[in-house]
């Protein structure tokens, strides 16, 4: 006999199945990652079209299957509206998704995960201005990889473990950041360059402290400037190659971030 249960999930993926069917893969917070059929998705008539729509959030009846389960039914909670009205937005939210993805479990509870996710959707979502949009994007990726357990340290030296301090007053100065080290390293307190790991970045001040300030809960307070917008445009490459590299995968909508930076050169 068939056994049915309930979870509550964000649609992070879909694709075309049979003839009229739609494949989900739904983040749920009871259940970690679930692959359920939605039956009669694609009809136009049928209530499933709309909620199972990328980045909807239902609350869902499904029944298990021997091989993929099935939605029976949906009740939508969220839906972001906006987020498929910006490009930009819509970008940050895919590329998130896929790290979602690659990270998130199944068969077991994932609520943790869930709810961050949901909350960093909806600050994209009321993004007003597009120069917010790395920010936001840099933030949530720190945010799932501290989740995730590899989130880089960024406030002592992984060499010797002293206090990397920024010091505006010595914009010549650069700390070191390791992909394989998992962090920075201060360069000016070398003395042997042979048991240096790889450096795969150099951070000067400004980006030094932004990224110390993106494991608080919310975005440090900058001034605008050419300056700040350089220093995040770096940071959000520096992020997304460090959680490439950690993951093992390269990202299909990374491609479409590359694309969101204000500034025209």
């Amino acid at each position: 006999m068939s056994r049915t249960y309930q979870a509550t999930g964000i649609n992070l993926k879909g694709m075309a199945i049979g003839e009229a069917d739609r494949l989900l893969t739904i983040l749920t917070a009871e259940r970690g990652l679930v692959r359920a059929i939605a039956p009669g998705a694609r009809k136009f008539k049928s209530k499933l079209r709309g909620r199972s729509e990328i980045f909807v959030v239902n609350h869902l009846l499904i029944v298990e299957g021997k091989n993929l389960d099935k939605v029976i039914q949906a009740d939508t909670i969220e839906s972001y509206p906006k987020l498929s009205r910006d490009l930009g937005k819509l970008a940050v939210g895919q590329y998130l998704a896929e790290v979602v993805l690659a990270i998130a479990l199944g068969d077991q509870p994932q609520s943790e995960l869930y709810e961050l996710f949901l909350e960093h959707l909806g600050r994209i979502e009321r993004v007003s201005e597009p120069r917010q949009l790395l920010p936001h994007l840099c933030q949530a990726l720190f945010h799932l990889m501290a989740i995730a357990g590899f989130a880089p340290q960024v406030h002592h030296c992984l060499l010797d473990r002293r206090p990397i301090l920024p010091d505006p007053d010595n914009p010549n100065r650069t700390i070191g950041f390791s992909f394989h080290a998992g962090g920075t390293i201060d360069l000016s307190a070398l003395r042997d360059e042979t048991s240096l790991p790889k450096i795969d970045s150099k951070l000067n001040p400004l980006e030094v402290s932004l990224l110390q300030g993106l494991g608080e809960s919310a975005l440090p307070a900058t001034e605008t400037g050419v300056a700040v917008e350089l220093a995040w445009i770096n940071l959000d490459r520096l992020l997304r190659d460090y959680t490439g590299y950690h993951l093992g995968k390269t990202f299909r909508s990374s491609t479409l971030v590359e694309g969101l930076s204000p500034l025209e050169f």
